[in-house]
């Protein structure tokens, strides 16, 4: 299929789709709930899912090219923010896995530092970047030292959660690296992100992350330090 008519077609489907899904005034609740600048169709989870995948299901997904060029008309030419859901779900797609490689981030890139809100940031972060950690991990690894001095507060946050799913595979040196140059920070993503990631390592070793804590008492905010010792008895 020609790229010019795949860039037309796919969202053209997706939309339909979803507006067919849409549920009679859920919209204006999703989005003050969503605090987004974006209006929503009205779409809840589990029905959207469905719908944008039984799209997916027929649409071919030929080469990391092809893939790529589908997923960014999906989430550029969006005027509803389940149409963005859609994107980040195409990119979950079992049939692009092997496209999880240094030659996705890029693309990541621009959904995180353009999608620039929890709900879009945190879903890519730590699967989505996950993936090209586990795939490519020296490569990853330096990238994601690099964003976690970033301007971007959303590259911040995705280096520090980067890791969320990792339990025993987790690299504590990068995670802790990831974490240190935002510690004097006062931006709550970025404070909640820190208890965060040390709150999921720590069902894995609570140990390590009791001793961490202990250590970067008097530099880890309040938040940071709840987050992390909620599960620990």
């Amino acid at each position: 299929m020609p790229a010019d008519l795949r860039a037309v077609t796919l969202p053209r489907r997706v939309r339909d789709a979803l507006v067919n899904a849409a549920v009679p005034g859920k919209a204006a609740g999703m989005q003050a709930y969503m605090k987004s600048a974006m209006p929503f169709f009205g779409v809840p989870s589990s029905p959207m899912r469905a719908a944008v995948k039984a799209v997916f299901k027929d649409h071919p997904v030929e080469s990391f090219e092809a893939w790529r060029d589908d997923v960014l008309p999906l989430w550029r030419g969006a005027t509803h923010r389940e149409e963005r859901y859609a994107a980040i779900l195409l990119t979950h797609d079992r049939r692009a896995k092997a496209f999880q490689t240094m030659q996705a981030l890029p693309l990541y890139e621009e959904l995180i530092v353009t999608g620039a809100w929890w709900d879009l940031v945190d879903d890519l972060a730590s699967h989505r970047l996950g993936a090209l950690l586990r795939n490519e991990r020296r490569p990853m690894r330096a990238a994601m030292l690099k964003w976690s001095r970033d301007d971007d507060l959303w590259k911040r946050r995705s280096s520090i959660i980067c890791q969320l799913t990792f339990k025993k595979e987790t690299d504590l040196e990068l995670l802790y690296a990831c974490i240190e140059p935002s510690l004097a920070s006062k931006e709550f993503f970025l404070r909640k992100a820190i208890g965060w990631a040390l709150r999921q390592y720590a069902w894995t070793d609570a140990k390590e992350v009791k001793r961490y804590v202990k250590q970067n008492e008097e530099r880890l905010s309040g938040l940071s330090r709840r987050e992390a010792l909620k599960n620990i008895g």
